[in-house]
């Protein structure tokens, strides 16, 4: 690099210019180039919780959206090692918590599906856990059904950073590892979550559902009906 020139790294053999203090994924994003991403959203700091997002960089393994872009970087991610290791985690997502596609309301505008389609994952693979997880229809406006969440802690993220309400939080170890909610009750009704909250709009998949509006999209004319995951790479979602 000389003179005024912008710093580079090479994606999968293509050179992609980078801001300073970007990290690969917000530079590959910027750039229209797909890295397949769960946990993280421009909106928030990286979390690097999801691990789909991993690449290797100078032969060597990291979170795309946590290492900083730097000049002369080697960075592979579309490659068949890693997308394989994609799909396995995909896999493990789908038989920890119970994502029955054809009966979400969330079918069509959820990333965690997208994903899967993107990555050609098939079936689970593995035997399935079948949680036995409750569903708290206790909020007026405001459906949460923790079976279907899958840790990314964007709504932990929203409703801390930016609601500034702290109605969400994750606990436990391993396994056991849940959604929690911030009430003496532990239901969504006793906090003051409310529909236009950041937090009630911020799921990847369908955990926090509108009550009385699951099918005012139809199936067929949603997010990723239209369009896949790879060819909404460039801008926010």
């Amino acid at each position: 690099m000389t003179g005024d020139a912008e710093p580079t790294f090479s994606l999968d053999g293509e050179d992609l210019s980078f801001e300073p203090g970007e990290t690969l994924l917000q530079a590959a994003m910027r750039a229209g180039r797909y890295i397949p991403h769960l946990c993280w959203h421009p909106d928030f700091a990286p979390h690097g919780s999801c691990r789909i997002c991993n690449v290797k960089v100078n032969g060597r393994p990291g979170a795309a959206c946590t290492v900083r872009a730097a000049p002369g970087l080697d960075v592979e991610s579309n490659t068949e090692e890693l997308n394989a290791q994609r799909k396995t985690l995909l896999q493990m997502l789908f038989v920890e918590g119970n994502h029955f596609c054809p009966s979400c309301e969330k079918s069509g505008n959820c990333l965690l599906q997208a994903t899967a389609y993107q990555m050609g994952m098939e079936g689970p693979h593995f035997e399935e856990f079948y949680p036995d997880r409750p569903v708290d229809a206790s909020h007026p406006d405001i459906l949460l059904d923790f079976n279907r969440c899958i840790l990314c802690e964007l709504c932990v993220r929203a409703s801390r950073d930016i609601d500034h309400k702290d109605v969400f939080a994750i606990g436990g170890h391993g396994i056991g590892t849940r959604l929690l909610v911030n009430s003496d009750s532990g239901k969504l009704g006793d906090t003051d979550l409310a529909l236009t909250d950041r937090a009630a709009e911020v799921c990847p998949v369908g955990v926090i559902l509108p009550k009385r509006r699951g099918f005012v999209i139809p199936i067929g004319e949603r997010r990723y009906d239209a369009a896949s995951v790879s060819d909404q790479a460039e801008g926010s979602r």
